[in-house]
């Protein structure tokens, strides 16, 4: 819909601020796209801030949905809601089966919540929503700040800005060997339309790959590509958060969708994109 401002997050930790979009523009259906995310440095410094404005989000935005008479709704959740120590893949029905990651509890908590919200509106009030949990997202606009940037951001500006001042070695958190499924956000963003027509389950799924690649090949790849001749030191005093979460996209892929846009391509894409932001 044509807006007359930008809908940003401020205003829709406002409860009066989410109910005026809603009066004004009188929408049928809702993709909850909208958090606060970042990488594993910013959700163990700011656990507060991602519980406090991601449940805001979520319970002002599902709560407006159902007064509105929304038709249906999209929660997009995320692959840390499962336990720290989750057999692997992780399947949809091991959720709260045991403690989460302590470096973005607060960020996985709030998720949970979210999930279990639109659960229950259903359940008491029939609230039509489907909840999907993707793996780790990347893809055009997303952050290149090192404070609040996901992994395979940071690793792309850290090894092109290293090339660039000719710095002799890169320093990366942790050991290198935890495990992630990336997944582009254009791919994401055609699973949730094909969802939202296709899909009208209230047990939440997974969506991603199936497939996951420890830290370290991931920068050894984005050395590769970006041409940088230093050595990587890896700082094993930082964390490396939960060491692997692969998701289970059987479900996913038995009602018909699969991904297309393979891991390599992309990172060329985000690649492409830093430089060209450095050359702006």
């Amino acid at each position: 819909t044509n807006r007359e401002e930008p809908i940003r997050l401020d205003n829709l930790i406002n409860q009066q601020h989410v109910k005026s979009f809603f009066d004004h523009h009188k929408p049928d259906y809702v993709i909850l796209a909208a958090a606060k995310v970042g990488g594993i440095n910013s959700n163990m410094k700011y656990p507060a801030q991602f519980l406090y404005e991601n449940t805001m989000i979520q319970n002002n935005i599902i709560h407006q949905s159902y007064l509105s008479k929304v038709k249906k709704l999209v929660f997009l959740g995320s692959s840390c809601i499962y336990p720290k120590e989750c057999p692997q893949p992780m399947k949809e029905e091991y959720i709260l089966s045991g403690k989460l990651e302590p470096t973005n509890e607060g960020y996985a908590l709030a998720k949970i919540t979210g999930l279990k919200m639109t659960e229950y509106y259903n359940k008491q009030y029939g609230f039509k929503s489907i909840n999907l949990m993707p793996c780790n997202l990347y893809g055009p606009n997303d952050s290149f700040d090192l404070e609040n940037s996901h992994v395979l951001s940071a690793l792309i500006k850290k090894f092109i800005d290293a090339k660039n001042e000719n710095n002799p070695q890169i320093i990366l958190w942790g050991t290198g060997i935890a495990r992630r499924e990336f997944m582009h956000v254009d791919d994401l963003a055609k699973a949730v339309l094909f969802m939202l027509e296709n899909y009208n389950s209230t047990e939440f799924i997974n969506i991603g790959w199936g497939e996951d690649i420890s830290i370290k090949e991931l920068a050894n790849i984005i050395k590769d590509k970006t041409q940088y001749g230093g050595e990587i030191v890896w700082d094993n005093t930082k964390p490396d958060g939960m060491l692997r979460k692969c998701l289970d996209v059987s479900k996913m892929k038995n009602l018909g969708f699969t991904p297309t846009i393979k891991l390599s391509d992309g990172i060329d894409q985000m690649i492409e994109l830093y430089e060209k932001q450095l050359k702006n």
